[in-house]
């Protein structure tokens, strides 16, 4: 068991070095109940322990994945509540996957549009300019 002030653990900033996490960011996600509000010693140092780190480690690799934020606390609640399962994880793992997807898809249009309307562009000192013309009409 971990006491208050017992001055043991982790502060913030070795926080942030141990998980290559920005300060601001583990404020953040203090703030909105991502990460609990740790334990303070006597003279009011934040003190986090390896579950801090487990967890923080967890939510950066999941939002380099792109899970959005509503995402993450879904997990971390089925978590935290001990009722994961790993059909409802997979369940939410492929709904996230369609939408990277859906996004993939989208940039890809994208690319050829912009692709087409750059090889249509002289790139001279002329006033005239499909790239301009493509995005008016």
């Amino acid at each position: 068991m971990r006491h208050r002030d017992s001055g043991r653990g982790l502060r913030r900033a070795k926080l942030a070095e141990r998980t290559g996490c920005n300060l601001e960011t583990i404020r953040y996600y203090e703030k909105i109940g991502m990460m609990r509000d740790p334990p303070r010693t006597a003279s009011g140092y934040r003190v986090y322990d390896e579950s801090d780190v487990r967890r923080l480690r967890f939510i950066l690799r999941a939002r380099e994945l792109g899970f959005a934020i509503e995402e993450i606390r879904g997990l971390l609640e089925l978590v935290d509540g001990g009722t994961q399962t790993c059909a409802e994880v997979k369940k939410r793992t492929e709904r996230h996957l369609a939408d990277v997807r859906a996004k993939i898809a989208d940039l890809q249009r994208i690319e050829r549009v912009l692709a087409t309307t750059a090889s249509q562009c002289s790139g001279e000192d002329v006033p005239e300019c499909p790239v301009l013309d493509a995005l008016t009409s």
